[in-house]
């Protein structure tokens, strides 16, 4: 079903219908792209908070590796694990490795103590005494043994387990590196014995413990064995780090959302760079990182649901305030349309709609008024067209039958003829043709029959004034193809002859002539050098030519439009107001009539 086909109410609470779908999308879409903007600002600064610990974990055992390497290489360190001679082991070389070992554990926070053993188990060691000597443990010595199997290639330092002392039930874990002899001995190139650093686990659950988070984050140092070396947060061990590290490692890199004791968290991990297989996680709670950010959301989330409610409320009122009054006009106007005469459009509002039911209304007074007065008008143009053929069939049978007329004019020219009066010939064979060319039926007729007519009576005029006149016709043989209406040129140059020149003794003029204007109509023009017409005379007449269509009517009804008048009103009946008749005229001087018509 098309749209358009559809009540206009329909339309508008579709319109708001869809505004408001539109909107539900854009807020919801809002919700969860705030959502998962708050979801990347905990991984990023989850992120943030591991690199930070990692770069300073690594630069802990990256100073742990460096100091044992300067022991591992240093020729007394060397000496006293290929020396034979105990004395010179004990008070020789053992005082000089004794002084670096202290120095070295002294200028180095991290270590708990340093112990330079060789391959037959003697050792020498500086502890801090308060931790005790872990280096007599069972899992001490279990793991120095097999770290002592190892293969001789096997030259690079490696991180303990986790190791408990079995006196005090501490944990511990070193860094060993074998110590290979490069003196020039007889054992060159050989592992002689090993450097067993122990790292200072306060040291690093004091910066675990510094690091900036969120009040319940948490931060675990893990070895290879995912044993917990260091964490800010100690309830949060054992099981949970069996389901965590079973994650993807590439997952957690990035950051996971997952829940723990209920709760949404962001789990990511990352490795050390200086020791294999140990990594740092962190988990942050969401809720934490977004708390900052909640006002803003419940704020967008109330705005959203207000601007709802608010174009609930306005579509309702905009359907009850627009489309009620509409349908009602729409159900007025059929009523109208069915010619319910009399019956109004009812105004049920003052706005625009008011205003066109107002106007509507208004219109409608105004088609009445004009319908009654153009039933009126046509009425009286009835009666006036009825009197007027009544008064033309009455003139026909009071007057001669121009045929009858037109057959007794031939008869007396062949008399003339026959008695030998030749003016009485030419002036009835002249009259014979003006009367037979007043009786054609149609009203244009060729400007050259016209013209014709024109001649016939101008030589009546020569034989009864015995050429007392020059008298000429002068049209453009362009024209005599063209057509005019009928007999509009005669009565003019019939009133030139009775009224300008009749009453001159001789020497008077007539001429007819026709032409084309630079508009391309054709103008006629009759003059004369009679007697001339007064200046208050030419004015009634002008005023005649130029007066009013309705005026015209009446005075044509009233019988008052004869001679100039009656071919002016016949040529703007015919071709408009921009035809017809001009007259100029001077006393003394003649009189030009000029008549325009269209080229046809």
């Amino acid at each position: 079903m098309q749209i358009s086909r559809l009540k206009l109410k329909h339309q508008i609470l579709l319109i708001f219908l869809f505004s408001i779908f539109i909107f539900t999308i854009m807020e919801v879409y809002s919700y969860y792209s705030f959502y998962n903007l708050t979801q990347k600002r905990a991984i990023n600064y989850g992120n943030t908070i591991i690199e930070q610990t990692r770069q300073k974990i690594d630069s802990i055992f990256n100073d742990i590796k460096v100091s044992t390497n300067i022991a591992v290489d240093n020729k007394w360190v060397q000496e006293f694990t290929i020396a034979d001679d105990d004395y010179k082991r004990g008070f020789e070389i053992g005082t000089y490795v004794i002084d670096l070992i202290e120095y070295m554990r002294f200028f180095n926070s991290y270590l708990s103590g340093i112990v330079i053993t060789d391959n037959q188990g003697r050792k020498i060691s500086s502890l801090a005494t308060a931790n005790g000597d872990i280096t007599f443990s069972n899992q001490y010595i279990h793991f120095i043994n097999s770290f002592n199997n190892e293969s001789e290639t096997d030259v690079k330092g490696k991180f303990t387990n986790l190791l408990k002392d079995e006196k005090t039930g501490n944990a511990y874990f070193f860094y060993i590196a074998p110590i290979i002899e490069a003196i020039g001995g007889v054992q060159f190139s050989k592992k002689t014995g090993y450097c067993s650093v122990i790292v200072n686990m306060e040291k690093i659950q004091d910066l675990v413990e510094n690091t900036e988070l969120t009040p319940n984050s948490a931060l675990y140092i893990l070895n290879s064995q995912n044993e917990v070396i260091a964490s800010n947060h100690a309830k949060l061990h054992g099981n949970l780090f069996k389901e965590i590290l079973s994650i993807d490692s590439q997952s957690l890199t990035n950051g996971v959302k997952t829940k723990i004791n209920g709760e949404d968290v962001i789990v990511q991990a990352k490795g050390l760079r200086q020791a294999d297989e140990w990594r740092i996680v962190s988990m942050i709670p969401v809720h934490e990182l977004t708390t900052d950010m909640n006002a803003i959301k419940n704020i967008s989330i109330i705005a959203g649901i207000g601007i709802i409610l608010s174009m609930m409320i306005l579509g309702y009122f905009f359907l009850n305030n627009l489309t009620r009054p509409v349908m009602g006009l729409v159900s007025d106007m059929k009523k109208i349309g069915n010619r319910d005469r009399g019956f109004r459009v009812k105004v049920r509002s003052t706005n625009e709609v008011g205003v066109l039911a107002y106007d509507i209304n208004r219109m409608i007074d105004n088609m009445e008024e004009m319908t009654s007065h153009v039933i009126s008008t046509q009425a009286r143009l009835y009666e006036a067209e009825l009197s007027k053929k009544q008064a033309e069939f009455s003139a026909l049978q009071s007057q001669i039958n121009p045929h009858f007329l037109y057959n007794t004019l031939n008869c007396i020219s062949s008399i003339g003829l026959e008695y030998g009066s030749k003016e009485i010939a030419q002036m009835t064979s002249s009259m014979s043709k003006i009367f037979r060319y007043s009786i054609e039926k149609s009203d244009l007729v060729l400007i050259s029959e016209e013209i014709q007519c024109i001649k016939a009576y101008l030589n009546i005029i020569s034989i009864r004034y015995e050429n007392k006149f020059a008298l000429e016709v002068k049209v453009d043989d362009k024209l005599l193809g063209m057509k005019t209406p009928k007999m509009i040129l005669q009565p003019i140059v019939e009133n030139s002859v009775y009224h300008g020149l009749e009453s001159m003794d001789a020497g008077g003029q007539l001429c007819v002539s026709g032409n084309m204007d630079e508009n391309g109509d054709i103008c006629f023009q009759v003059a004369d050098t009679g007697k001339g017409i007064g200046q208050d005379e030419l004015e009634r007449m002008k005023a005649k030519l130029h007066m009013a269509y309705s005026e015209r009517v009446k005075n044509s009804l009233e019988g008052k439009s004869i001679g100039l008048s009656n071919i002016n009103n016949r040529i703007k009946l015919l071709f408009g107001e921009g035809y017809g008749v001009e007259i100029e005229s001077q006393l003394g001087i003649g009189t030009t009539v000029i008549v325009k018509i269209p080229s046809m």
